[in-house]
Order: C-alpha cells, then structure tokens, then sequence
C-alpha cells in the first residue's frame, strides 16, 4: 500500500479521488499545509498556487506527480516533469491507471 498525498481545493473532487485512491488499495493522505513528509506520489491541482509551490517541493524530493486541472498544461507545471497531466473532466480510470504507472515508474526507476 502506498501514501498518496492529495491536494485538491474542490470538496467535491478531492472526496472523489479520496475513494480512487482507496479502491486501488492506496491510504489517501488530505494535505493540511506546510511539508509533506512520507508520501509515494501526489494528485495535485497545479493552477492553484498553494498546489504549485507544493508539487515543486514534492519533486525535488523525487515524488511522483500526477496533476488534474481545469486548465491546459501550462509550461510551469510541465517543467516538473508529472507523471501524468488530465484535464477535468477525465474518466476515473484515467487516473487509476495514471497512478499505477506514476508508482510501477517509481519502484522500478
């Protein structure tokens, strides 16, 4: 089981992604401010600027980032090289299978 960090400002969309993280057998972990220790990957909201400057922290640790947005992948989120980048609305399995790859990636990379 893996800790997937989940930064999502919308209630709504984080529960949801709470319950894809748990259905793949994963503990979702709410983000509560400041550093994040002890996560395996994380589901971020880049086009809010709490979400960016999180997932620049994350990556230079070497955490996995998968990003779901409203807005096109803009070149500063890109930078950070994610695992994946879905733009809302995206089937649940898009980032079912974004995960496992973002994780499988990790452990063999």
């Amino acid at each position: 089981m893996s800790r997937i960090l989940i930064h999502e400002p919308h209630g709504d969309i984080e529960a949801l992604l709470r319950v894809v993280v748990k259905r793949l057998g994963h503990e979702a972990v709410r983000y509560g401010g400041g550093e994040v220790d002890d996560v395996d990957a994380a589901v971020i909201e880049p086009a809010n600027r709490d979400g960016l400057q999180l997932a620049r922290s994350l990556r230079a640790r070497d955490v996995p980032l998968l990003f779901t947005s409203i807005y096109p992948p803009a070149t500063e989120a890109l930078a950070l090289r994610p695992a994946a980048y879905l733009v809302k609305p995206f089937p649940l399995s898009a980032i079912e299978r974004a995960l496992d790859a973002a994780l499988g990636a990790h452990v063999v990379g």
